[in-house]
């Protein structure tokens, strides 16, 4: 399933102080682009969603990978359906009665890309656009302009990965059996 963009043209103009008009073509793909990066540094959608996931718990209890989780729709075991009294949501942990692999059918994501988010993808996106030919210095007469490091290639600055480091799991446990 594609995912839509984290940001939209409206957004970018405005976030780069010009009319939408005055953006080039390119800048749908660009958002698109940017978002798929911060998805992945994420390691989360952030858009809202129903998923299935394969999970192995561990003592009990099962991570879901994405977050925040909104509600459960249901969990199987082995195909079959787990009652409802049988398993426990907790935040973005879920109960469940032994450590048998379960099937979970689940709602998350945010109703708005949080704020931070959003400024990463304008930002990454604003960069590209400001700086398509990935140049690192131009001087036309008496004028020169450089480029910081940041600014070349569709890539995240250390500060932009800062940000998204609080939506990525912190820690991960592999069971081996």
């Amino acid at each position: 399933m594609e995912l839509p963009a984290l940001a939209t043209s409206g957004q970018l103009a405005a976030w780069m102080q010009r009319e939408p008009d005055e953006l080039p073509a390119s800048a749908s793909m660009v958002l698109d682009v940017a978002s798929a990066i911060v998805r992945r540094e994420a390691r989360q959608s952030f858009t809202r969603g129903t998923s299935s996931a394969l999970l192995y718990p561990r003592e009990g209890w099962a991570v879901l990978p994405q977050r925040p989780v909104v509600s459960v729709q249901g969990v199987t075991v082995a195909g079959k359906p787990l009652a409802p009294d049988r398993w426990q949501l907790v935040r973005d942990r879920l109960r469940v009665p032994d450590d048998q692999p379960v099937t979970v059918t689940y709602t998350h994501g945010y109703a708005a890309v949080p704020g931070d988010v959003l400024a990463v993808v304008l930002t990454l996106s604003g960069r590209v656009l400001t700086n398509p030919a990935d140049l690192r210095q131009e001087s036309v007469g008496s004028a020169s302009v450089t480029y910081s490091a940041e600014t070349i290639g569709a890539s995240l600055a250390p500060a932009d990965r800062d940000l998204l480091a609080r939506y990525r799991k912190r820690v991960s446990v592999v069971g081996l059996r």
